[in-house]
């Protein structure tokens, strides 16, 4: 038995060996997924190839956080049946939250043609492995001749598959379960336009001008029954490296949708918020606990959305913002309700390679709840980090949210929570 095992876990050493050995660095036509991805929106648009033969690139991300800390609410009492109060904060103090970990998957299957899949290793929300997305990148149609159609896809890239759709730039630079390294910050913003829906993407990019239209079902979970239909989302945009120390990037990007069953588009983050169990209830339910310090503005039938991201970067000072306003109803309602969502951040990067920066954003979101109530929610941090490589960062942060509004018989009123996090975060 002893031998046997021996035996297994040598040729396992070598197999993983010779795939290590195997792999690329980097492929064509997708970003890197350390630091040098960090302003790096859009996977590239490269015409230069560097494709022999099927290659296959391995990667992932691991994080662990230190959380520090400490929520308050006045709601009233509620009690079940049980006699529980259901408006009592769950006790939360310093610990070590869930470590995550994402595997990822990157294959150039043909000149001009890549996958990406993305697997969730560890998150809150599965206990077991589960794939969380991917999609099929297509820069050059040589696979129905060499050289089709090259003049235009010069500037044009597709995109089919199932994974996050290309809304807005807050996205594109998020935590996604262990994927951290590019955020700068611990959490994710306050109202989280992110899901992983089926869609097909086509781009066209020329002298710093973005265009892009997507399609989509707006489902998180598919299944042949029960109607929907089609979700049209779209970006407009400029990012221009003016000068060797100025870059501008300003896009617009809008999302609509007329009927679906189920509207994930707020809530479709499987990982969870990144703050754990803060202004959560001890009664609350798993699915609750996953969007704790979020805000989900409860759209469940139809839903129209905009973002505007302006990004400015000067040296190492570095600007990005959202102005963001969705309006939707439930399945109970017949007037459409506004949620706008506000938010700055401001940053200085510096260091030999900018391998460390400090800064601070403004989070705001605005609305009116079902019930009638109009609230707001407001969050600030304040932090930095340090790269210690271009594939290890640790960042430390303070954080402080507060909540306006809400009814007497809700958990958040007049609440807030406060205090540390330190997250330590690997990606390659």
């Amino acid at each position: 038995m002893k031998r046997n095992l021996l035996k297994a876990s040598f040729i396992a050493a070598l197999a993983i060996t010779s795939l290590l050995q195997a792999q690329e660095n980097q492929l064509d036509n997708l970003k890197p997924r350390d630091k040098r991805g960090l302003t790096v929106f859009e996977n590239p648009k490269d015409t230069v190839s560097t494709f022999d033969h099927l290659r296959v690139k391995v990667g992932g991300a691991f994080a662990l956080q230190f959380q520090g800390i400490k929520h308050e609410s006045n709601a009233t009492p509620v009690f079940n049946a049980a006699g529980v109060n259901t408006n009592q904060l769950y006790p939360i103090g310093n610990n070590i939250n869930l470590p995550t970990a994402n595997l990822d998957l990157d294959v150039a299957l043909y000149d001009g043609v890549n996958l990406h899949l993305r697997t969730f290793l560890s998150s809150r929300h599965h206990t077991d492995t589960y794939v969380k997305g991917g999609y099929l990148q297509i820069d050059k149609l040589d696979f129905i001749e060499k050289g089709f159609a090259e003049d235009l896809m010069k500037y044009t890239t597709i995109k089919i598959g199932q994974d996050q759709i290309n809304y807005g730039d807050a996205q594109l630079r998020r935590t996604d379960n262990a994927y951290a390294i590019l955020n700068p910050f611990v959490g994710n913003y306050l109202m989280d336009a992110y899901a992983t829906f089926p869609f097909a993407e086509v781009y066209y990019r020329r002298n710093g001008v973005i265009v892009m239209g997507g399609i989509t079902n707006g489902k998180l979970n598919q299944t042949a029954t029960g109607g929907t239909s089609p979700g049209i989302y779209g970006k407009l945009g400029y990012d221009k490296q003016l000068t060797n120390d100025l870059r501008i990037r300003l896009t617009g990007s809008v999302y609509n949708i007329a009927r679906a069953p189920r509207l994930d588009f707020y809530n479709g983050d499987r990982a969870g918020s990144r703050y754990y169990f803060v202004m959560e209830n001890t009664a609350a339910t798993s699915a609750d606990q996953m969007r704790s310090g979020m805000v989900d503005p409860d759209f469940q039938n139809t839903m129209t959305s905009f973002m505007i991201n302006p990004f400015v970067k000067y040296k190492g000072l570095e600007f990005f913002g959202i102005f963001e306003s969705a309006s939707g109803r439930n399945l109970a309602e017949t007037e459409r309700r506004t949620y706008n969502q506000y938010a700055a951040e401001l940053l200085y990067r510096f260091g030999n390679t900018e391998n460390f920066y400090f800064g601070g954003r403004y989070n705001k979101v605005d609305g009116k709840l079902v019930t009638g109530q109009d609230i707001s929610v407001d969050r600030f941090n304040v932090g930095g980090g340090w790269f210690m490589t271009k594939n290890i960062l640790t960042k430390l942060e303070y954080v402080n949210q507060t909540y306006d509004g809400y009814p007497t018989t809700n958990i958040r009123y007049d609440g807030k929570f406060n205090g540390f996090v330190l997250e330590a975060v690997i990606a390659f």
